[in-house]
């Protein structure tokens, strides 16, 4: 990634973190896209502490899976985790990413699974 690219998703994701903030009762759902895997993690930002997170990496399914597929299931898994952990309203923090392609079907299919955002 060139640092061009690198410096324009950070300032896009300091411009969205000014206004998105987790609380305990809407925590923030933050997505990160490697090349290869995607994660994603509920945080309470006034506490400052991850509640629940999941990742391609450790499912073994999601991992062999490619692009918007391995969104899906890992979104698919994050509404499965965070109902289990009680957790059922979240704010989307994008991280500086566009709303489009893996973001998006992480997006729609943890919605499609209960989590309301």
């Amino acid at each position: 990634m060139s640092t061009t690219k690198i410096i324009r998703r950070t300032k896009i994701k300091r411009h969205i973190r000014k206004r998105v903030k987790g609380t305990p009762e809407r925590p923030r759902l933050s997505v990160y896209r490697s090349n290869a895997d995607f994660y994603a993690q509920i945080i309470n930002d006034e506490e400052g502490k991850t509640l629940v997170s999941v990742g391609s990496l450790k499912d073994k399914k999601a991992h062999d899976a490619s692009g918007i597929e391995q969104a899906k299931l890992v979104g698919a898994a994050m509404a499965e985790k965070a109902k289990a952990a009680g957790i059922d309203k979240v704010v989307f923090d994008r991280n500086g990413y566009l709303y489009h392609g893996r973001v998006k079907a992480f997006a729609d299919a943890a919605r499609e699974a209960g989590l309301n955002f």
